[in-house]
């Protein structure tokens, strides 16, 4: 069985965008000075930092970089690890989910932001910020920005706010697949674009075919990417668990 969602598909991705004529950026980069044709990789640090640090060095290896967004939880929060991705010059950025973490109350809310953010920043510097799905909260965590501002903060940009869905294809690996929305509770967006792949060598044979547009970001959760046949088997069946639930929440919202 050919399996899914290993390093060495990852790399085969990454080798089809740069053969098909992409540049990489960081969202920083992208904001302030977009390249005509680009992908943006993404990478949200839910859990399991150490994968997110072998993306990172295996981006170094090949000169490219991208951005990581960590939690502020013992499970993805590693001081060191963060210094390392910055110091081969990725971007770091913050994954809040504090409108979870504080039960609604954005008072709370806002107090948590600040304070995690400022943590972050003691260790390197943070200039974009990503929301966390918090899937099983029924609280939406950009909600958080209906009284205040991120931009106060000196955030210069959060991609579900400041990226043209209509311009920049989105694609995502939530839910073990790419862009399937019934698997995923926050992470989608609205978009005149309609790509759903069922794996990623689907995925990277439209890169091949020149189907995909010049402006992409790709939204990866490296606890998912394993050689380790024993972590990758875990993750695998742990997915096939959470992805009924979210399709039974999702028909429930619609």
């Amino acid at each position: 069985m050919k399996r899914d969602f290993t390093l060495h598909i990852y790399l085969k991705l990454i080798n089809s965008l740069s053969s098909s004529g992409f540049s990489f950026q960081t969202f920083n980069e992208y904001l302030i000075t977009p390249k005509t044709k680009v992908v943006i990789l993404r990478h949200d640090v839910d859990k399991k930092p150490e994968n997110s640090l072998a993306f990172a060095q295996l981006q170094f290896e090949l000169g490219i970089k991208g951005v990581y967004y960590f939690r502020a939880k013992k499970c993805s929060w590693n001081e060191g690890i963060i210094e390392e991705i910055a110091s081969m010059g990725h971007e770091i950025g913050y994954h809040y989910e504090n409108m979870a973490t504080a039960k609604g109350n954005i008072d709370k809310a806002k107090v948590d932001f600040e304070m995690n953010l400022a943590q972050l920043r003691k260790i390197v510097k943070v200039s974009t910020i990503c929301m966390h799905g918090s899937p099983f909260s029924k609280y939406d965590n950009r909600d958080i920005w209906k009284s205040i501002n991120y931009k106060n903060f000196g955030i210069i940009g959060e991609p579900y706010f400041d990226l043209d869905f209509d311009k920049t294809l989105y694609l995502t690996d939530t839910g073990r697949t790419w862009n399937a929305r019934d698997a995923s509770i926050r992470d989608k967006v609205n978009s005149t674009y309609n790509f759903q792949f069922n794996s990623t060598d689907e995925l990277i044979s439209s890169i091949d075919n020149k189907k995909l547009p010049n402006s992409i970001m790709i939204n990866f959760h490296p606890q998912r990417w394993n050689d380790n046949k024993l972590s990758w088997l875990t993750e695998k069946i742990v997915q096939s668990v959470k992805n009924p639930i979210k399709r039974i929440v999702n028909s429930i919202q619609t």
